[in-house]
């Protein structure tokens, strides 16, 4: 069945696509449905009435009406189902990364693409992704604290733009712009997860006779001891069903005049999302004992991957007046918090880790008599405020403005314990600390049109920043961190909190800093036909130093309808103050082991032993050049190549193990550690791609509106140079696996295409997308092998390749009255899974017995929740 509704979307997608709409889908329905391309934009220049069309770089306009058409209501997941060439994994099991998840353009690290709100810089995270993910290394704004109904439009800048907005904009500018209008609107909407899981079977029997914790696949497709024909566990031969994940999502969005010449809109969303559970049957020995008869008995379901349970309530306020006819004061903001948990990896019943030795040092005595499931409580509270004056002052057009803000995460560790206390001294759950950042910038941006004898028109503009940035560890109670009397040998018992050891008053951070930029820039119509764009910025960072950057970008059209463009530009990414300061001690899964890992920052003593430098901005060079074709009524076409070079890339080193590493670690005075990493400016880097956009609207025929847009994504990333000091190897500092999590982590393809169709008081929407192959380099090989960058996608025994998938949803609307919408719909209708994942030893190579119960890669780039079945009503007022 699901072959078959694959092949459905295929040929829907390649019907649409032949039919003259091919190219990276973007839904335009943009401030004017009926030519999206005249839509006045606010990035990519400082020129107050370019446009769309008129733009020297691509620029993709997202409706807020466009938002609206799905069953999501995270930020980040709808822009992942319409602009192709961003990414959003949904991963589980990565700690506080489940709450707060990352995303990426052009297939480049999160803290790559700078976002802004209203044309302000919004602040980042507090967190750094350190595990298993796709962007390990990286802070990012958390995109998912803006709700969808608080925004009039998103506006994605794909080019570099340092030069104008300085640190982050590498990749490009994500801008979100805030509603304004007067009005109102209430929703409610409910959906949930109604799926069958692919390739995940129903357990049916297990033998009470387990003698061992490991166990082969039989040639009777059994699993059993040593590879024989004796059935240990049997299924039923039918996939796993689930109904979960039920996500309540009420908003509402009201805009009010304020005087004469003034505005007032504000939005509240309260969502309730329970968790999902996706894993398969643990087929390991649980207990102790040999022949256990609880063996038989017990859920074997015990694990938790997927989505994590998530309480959010965010609220935005935009508002501004005219205090004269030339000057308007304007202010936004917003608070959100988010009490989330995420699954840590079971313990089981025979685990050392649940060993209590407070209760027998010499017999094993379980904490929890079935095992234990750790959870990673957290809280996140975002907050940000802006103020500002802009207006006339003569000729001069000027934008003064300060913006804060800040983002706390706290963690809690909740039905776990600190095994190296003993059962009966060790709390159930912690507060393990917490992670403070906070960003607080003051602008001045001022333009002017010049009359100098060249050209129809130039726009003249500069501007300044001054910005100040902190970041803060707090650390956990006692116990969250304390290594107990059993840590000690003989016993060895690992200390802190289960699954997320908190931070110890060692790991204690503040740090800050201060930038000072200023930046010129000219845009001017040289003909009808020519339009030229300059600019340079320079900046001075207290903690490393100055940087200058600038840009040339030029558009040509020489046939009204044709135009031809291209840019040229140097951009940097300041090293976050996460990435200089962050230090802990955490729990990883490292090759189905859990080990304790220390992270240190770059300048405290274990990192210098090891041979760590101060961290250097990454430098980059953008080149962009394009085509766009408007010449057909109601057809818009453009056609992208970039090719962005990246010296210095940061990254987090590898976890550095091995008797010198504990050697060093000793000397230091580090002790209860088996494992050292750090940051460092690691390898060079060059994504080439192509950008393909087309959008369409039909002629009237008498029934209703019809829009079809289209968009195709290529990209390519390839490590051209790497860092090598105090004699470690390329390979031992930033090894294979990461490596192609690097280059071939996230689809190297991606095609969306969509049809909106409007009639009287009926809407359709109808949106495919295909996720290119992905690769997993194999952790289930030899070694030598698994740190081998030399071996290239499938020369190593277990490394796997994730096939391309289509996902589609769809949705219908319907007004009953004109002020009332109900729509239902399905994301992922026809219950789309990435490749199931393959255990136990299959052709010849053992991959251990893990993806058992972790069926799908938490890397795939549509995530791996399967069916969204929701229903939304809407009333205007």
């Amino acid at each position: 069945m699901k072959n078959t509704t694959q092949l459905s979307s295929l040929a829907l997608a390649t019907a649409l696509v032949a039919s003259g709409w091919t190219a990276p889908a973007f839904a335009q329905e943009g401030v004017n449905d009926a030519d999206p391309a005249a839509a006045i934009v606010v990035i990519g220049t400082r020129r107050t009435d370019r446009t769309v069309a008129d733009s020297t770089v691509p620029i993709d306009v997202i409706s807020g009406d466009a938002l609206q058409n799905s069953g999501t209501t995270e930020t980040n997941k709808l822009l992942n189902q319409l602009v192709p060439s961003f990414n959003f994994p949904q991963p589980s099991l990565t700690d506080g990364t489940d709450s707060l998840r990352p995303a990426t353009l052009r297939g480049l690290s999160p803290d790559q693409v700078l976002v802004l709100v209203n044309g302000k810089r919004r602040h980042q995270s507090s967190l750094i992704n350190l595990n298993g993910s796709v962007g390990r290394g990286s802070t990012a704004v958390d995109m998912n604290t803006i709700p969808p109904l608080a925004i009039e439009r998103i506006e994605v800048l794909r080019d570099g733009a340092s030069s104008l907005y300085g640190s982050d904009a590498i990749a490009g500018v994500i801008n979100i712009q805030l509603k304004r209008s007067v009005g109102g609107k209430a929703q409610i909407s409910f959906g949930k997860y109604i799926t069958q899981m692919d390739g995940v079977d129903q357990v049916d029997t297990v033998d009470p006779t387990l003698t061992s914790p490991t166990f082969a696949i039989g040639t009777n497709g059994f699993y059993s001891v040593s590879g024989g024909d004796n059935p240990l566990i049997s299924y039923t031969g039918k996939d796993r069903k689930r109904n979960d994940g039920d996500t309540y999502t009420m908003a509402t969005n009201i805009g009010l005049p304020v005087g004469d010449n003034g505005y007032l809109n504000f939005t509240a969303e309260y969502k309730d999302r329970s968790p999902t559970n996706r894993s398969g049957p643990d087929i390991r020995r649980n207990y102790f004992a040999a022949g256990d008869p609880r063996e038989t008995t017990i859920d074997r379901y015990w694990h938790r991957y997927g989505d994590g349970e998530s309480k959010d309530m965010n609220f935005f306020v935009n508002a501004g007046v005219d205090l004269s006819e030339a000057v308007e004061f304007y202010t936004f903001g917003s608070y959100g918090v988010r009490d989330g948990n995420g699954a840590g990896f079971y313990r089981r019943s025979l685990d050392i880790r649940n060993q209590d030795w407070s209760a027998s040092t010499t017999s094993f005595v379980p904490i929890y008599a079935d095992g234990f499931l750790p959870l990673i409580e957290s809280q996140i509270v975002d907050i940000s405020a802006a103020a500002g004056l802009r207006g006339d002052l003569g000729a001069w057009n000027y934008d003064l403005s300060l913006v804060y803000g800040s983002n706390r995460l706290d963690y809690g560790v909740s039905n776990s314990v600190n095994t190296s206390l003993g059962g009966a001294n060790s709390l159930r759950k912690f507060n393990a600390g917490g992670l403070r950042s906070g960003q607080t910038s003051l602008n001045l941006d001022v333009q002017r049109e010049l009359d100098i004898g060249i050209g129809k028109s130039v726009s003249f503009a500069f501007g300044g920043e001054w910005r100040n940035e902190n970041y803060k560890i707090v650390p956990g109670e006692e116990q969250s961190w304390i290594n107990g009397p059993f840590s000690a040998a003989p016993y060895g018992a690992a200390g802190g909190s289960q699954v997320f050891p908190g931070f110890r008053p060692s790991n204690a951070t503040d740090v800050s800093r201060d930038s000072f930029a200023a930046y010129v820039e000219l845009d001017s119509d040289i003909t009808d036909s020519f339009t030229l764009q300059l600019a340079g910025r320079y900046e001075h960072f207290s903690d490393f130093g100055d940087t200058v950057n600038g840009k040339a970008a030029a558009r040509f059209e020489p046939i009204s309808g044709l135009a031809f463009r291209g840019s040229i530009s140097t951009g940097f990414r300041a090293p976050s103050l996460a990435q200089q300061s962050f230090q802990t001690t955490s729990t990883n899964n490292v090759g189905g082991q859990l080990i304790e890992i220390g992270t240190f920052p770059v300048t405290s003593a274990v990192a210098i032993a090891l041979g760590a430098q101060p961290l250097k901005p990454e430098k980059s060079v953008n080149i962009g050049g394009g085509v766009s074709f408007t010449m057909i009524d109601g057809l818009s076409i453009t056609a992208d190549y970039y090719n962005i070079k990246i010296n210095d890339r940061i990254t987090l080193t590898e976890n550095l193990q091995g008797a010198d590493i504990v050697s060093t670690l000793t000397a230091a005075g580090i002790t209860g550690v088996s494992s050292a990493r750090f940051f460092i400016n690691g390898i060079d880097t060059r994504t080439q791609g192509l950008d393909i956009v087309a959008s369409y609207r039909l002629p009237d025929f008498g029934a209703g509106t019809v829009r079809l847009s289209a968009g195709f994504n290529l990209n390519d990333t390839k490590i051209t140079d790497r860092r090598t000091f105090s004699g470690f190897t390329a390979q031992r500092l930033f090894a294979r696996q990461e490596s192609y999590r690097l280059t071939e982590g996230q689809p190297k393809d991606k095609l969306n295409v969509s049809l909106d169709w409007d009639y009287d008081k009926v809407g359709l929407t109808l949106r495919t997308n295909r996720y290119g192959k992905v690769f997993l380099p194999s952790s289930y090989s030899t070694s030598a092998n698994n740190n081998n960058i030399d071996l290239a996608p499938g020369e190593v025994p277990g490394d796997i390749f994730l096939s391309p998938k289509w996902v589609t949803d769809m949705e219908l609307r319907i007004k009953p009255i004109e002020s009332v919408q109900i729509a239902v719909g399905a994301n992922n209708i026809f219950d789309v899974y990435p490749d199931r994942l393959p255990f136990g030893t299959v052709d010849g190579v053992n991959y251990g017995l893990n993806n058992s119960f972790l069926p799908y890669s938490s890397q795939s780039p549509f995530g791996f929740s399967g069916r969204f079945v929701y229903g939304r009503v809407s009333v205007d007022f």
